[in-house]
C-alpha cells in the first residue's frame, strides 16, 4: 500500500512539473516525445496529468477566487508572497496547480448553488442572494451558483430577464447555447430556444462571447436599444430594437414583428396546456406582426385568426391550425 501511495505521489509531482514544462517556451519534438513516453510508461501518469489538467483549468476560471482565499490565508498565518502574474506564469504551474488544490474546495467548489423551474404558462420573479431579480418565463430552467470571486447562471432551454446588482469584484455571467453573457450591473433579456440564441439589452453593456476554450466566434458587446440575434449555425446579427418589447412578456404579452407563424406557435405552445399543431409547413413560415395578449387560450387563437388567414380546429392533441 505504501509503495502505490508513493507512486502516485511521484505521478502526481511529475504531472505538475509536465503541466508547467509544456506551458513553456521553446518547445520542440523532443519534449513531445518524451512527454508521450512518459504518459505511456504507467496507467497512473496520465490519470494524474490530467487530474493537474483540470486543477488547473479551474485555477483559471477561479483565479480571483482563489487568490482572495490565498490572501486571507496569509494574514491568518504569514508565508511568502505569490504574485498573481507569477503564479500563471509557465514555471509556477506545478505549484499554482498544488496551491489551487488546496484552495478550491473552500474558494470555489462550495460555491452556493440553486435551480430555477418554470411550467408550461408559468412566470417567476427570483431575486438572488447578491440582489439581482430574475424573471423567468415559461418553460424555463435556469441554475445559480455564487462563490467569492464569480456569479455564474446557466440558462437551459428557456428565456429570463436579469437585472443585475452592480458588483465590480465579481462578474455576472449567463451561460446559454455555447455563448456566455458578461456584466457587471444592467439589465436584459436572454432567449435560448432549441440552439437559438438572443440577447436584449435594456441598460448598461454587456459581452457576448464563445463559451469555453474551443468556442468559436468573436465576443461583442451591445449597448441599451440593441439586440444579439445567434443562429444555431452561429451566424450573428445584431439589431436595433425597442428593449421594452421584448420584455413584454413579463406583462403577459407578446410582440411580434414579421416573425414567421411557426416562432409564435411554438411560444404559445410554452403558455397552454392545449398544443396547436399547424397542418401545412408552408404555412408556418407566414409572417406575422402584432400583440397577442395572453389570457384565455380560446380568446387568443380567435384574436390570431383575425391577424391571418388561419382557423383552428380540435386535433388528438388539442388544435390543429388551417388554412381559411
Amino acid at each position: 500500500m505504501a509503495g502505490t501511495l508513493a507512486h502516485k505521489d511521484r505521478a502526481a509531482a511529475e504531472a505538475g512539473a509536465w503541466l508547467a514544462r509544456l506551458q513553456g517556451d521553446g518547445l520542440d519534438e523532443r519534449d513531445g516525445l518524451e512527454f508521450e513516453a512518459w504518459l505511456g510508461a504507467a496507467p497512473a501518469n496520465r490519470a494524474a496529468y490530467e487530474k493537474a489538467l483540470s486543477v488547473w483549468h479551474e485555477f483559471e476560471d477561479g483565479a480571483d477566487a482563489i487568490l482572495a482565499e490565498l490572501s486571507d490565508r496569509t494574514r491568518r498565518a504569514p508565508r511568502p508572497y505569490l504574485p498573481r502574474r507569477w503564479l500563471v506564469g509557465a514555471g509556477g504551474a506545478a505549484l499554482a496547480a498544488g496551491l489551487a488544490l488546496a484552495v478550491l474546495p473552500s474558494a470555489v467548489m462550495q460555491a452556493s448553488a440553486e435551480t430555477y423551474v418554470t411550467g408550461k404558462g408559468e412566470r417567476r420573479t427570483i431575486t438572488l442572494a447578491d440582489g439581482s431579480v430574475v424573471d423567468l418565463n415559461a418553460e424555463s430552467r435556469l441554475q445559480v451558483s455564487f462563490s467569492r470571486g464569480a456569479r455564474r447562471v446557466v440558462l437551459g432551454d428557456g428565456e429570463a430577464i436579469f437585472d443585475v446588482t452592480h458588483d465590480a469584484k465579481r462578474p455576472f455571467t449567463v451561460a446559454a447555447s455555447d455563448r456566455v453573457v458578461r456584466v457587471v450591473g444592467t439589465q436584459f433579456d436572454v432567449r435560448s430556444r432549441k440552439g437559438h440564441l438572443t440577447v436584449t439589452v435594456a441598460r448598461g453593456k454587456v459581452q457576448v462571447g464563445p463559451a469555453g476554450r474551443s468556442g468559436t466566434g468573436l465576443a461583442m458587446q451591445l449597448t441599451p436599444g440593441q439586440r444579439l440575434d445567434v443562429a444555431e449555425s452561429g451566424r450573428a446579427e445584431l439589431k436595433s430594437v425597442d428593449p421594452q418589447e421584448t420584455f413584454s412578456w413579463r406583462a403577459g404579452r407578446l410582440v411580434y414583428r414579421s416573425q414567421p407563424l411557426a416562432d409564435v406557435v411554438a411560444d404559445l405552445n410554452r403558455q397552454f396546456d392545449r398544443q396547436i399543431e399547424i397542418a401545412d409547413p408552408e404555412l408556418g413560415k407566414m409572417p406575422i406582426t402584432g400583440v397577442i395578449v395572453l389570457d384565455d387560450q380560446a380568446a387568443v387563437m380567435t384574436r390570431l385568426s383575425l391577424m391571418l388567414p388561419i382557423r383552428s380546429v380540435p386535433s388528438e392533441r388539442g388544435l390543429l391550425l388551417l388554412r381559411k
